[in-house]
């Protein structure tokens, strides 16, 4: 008997943005993607090299708070975002995430920065595209990485954001003492 072909899924892009800034962040992140690639209901496509940028907080940068790593990763879904944002929070649940602070620190926090360009606020839930991704270099950067010509539903095109974002972004560089292990050598997640 042979076996049943499998049917093709059409699935829908959506932007993950990735942040961590407690223990071997760069670990944590490729094990986050990692898990994410599991998930039958989503297929990683790209991924951004990694920035680092300090801690920020809702008064501003916080030179105390250890620094962050970030990246952006290109996903094709075919969960819905309600099921995308649990698949995120498992995941983050997974590698010790603590929500006890407000823009605390953190193992990893992922973020569904946009999904198929639908703009959306009426669930508490989730906000599409996440509400302050228009300012947020530690965003906007790594997106470009990975979508030059990537534009944000309802503020217009990440180059121009990112252009505007005041917070620092630099290119992370494995091997820069912070301790991290795991980088390919050009720093890729």
């Amino acid at each position: 008997m042979r076996p049943r072909p499998e049917r093709l899924r059409v699935g829908v892009p959506a932007v993950l943005a990735f942040g961590s800034n407690l223990g071997d962040r760069v670990a944590t992140i490729r094990e986050a993607l990692r898990l994410l690639a599991d998930d039958p209901g989503l297929r990683v496509e790209a991924v951004s090299r990694l920035y680092e940028t300090p801690a920020l907080k809702p008064e501003g940068i916080d030179e105390e708070a250890p620094a962050y790593l970030n990246a952006v990763a290109l996903v094709n879904t075919i969960l819905d975002p309600l099921a995308l944002l649990a698949a995120v929070n498992q995941v983050e649940d997974a590698l010790g995430r603590v929500r006890e602070e407000r823009w605390g620190d953190r193992t990893i926090d992922i973020d569904i920065v946009d999904y198929q360009g639908i703009v959306a606020d009426d669930d508490p839930r989730i906000v599409l595209p996440h509400p302050r991704a228009h300012e947020r270099a530690f965003v906007l950067v790594p997106w470009l990485d990975v979508d030059p010509d990537a534009v944000l539903p309802g503020y217009g095109p990440v180059a121009a954001l990112a252009a505007e974002a005041t917070d620092p972004v630099t290119l992370y560089e494995p091997g820069d003492g912070s301790g991290d292990a795991g980088a390919d050598e050009d720093g890729d997640a």
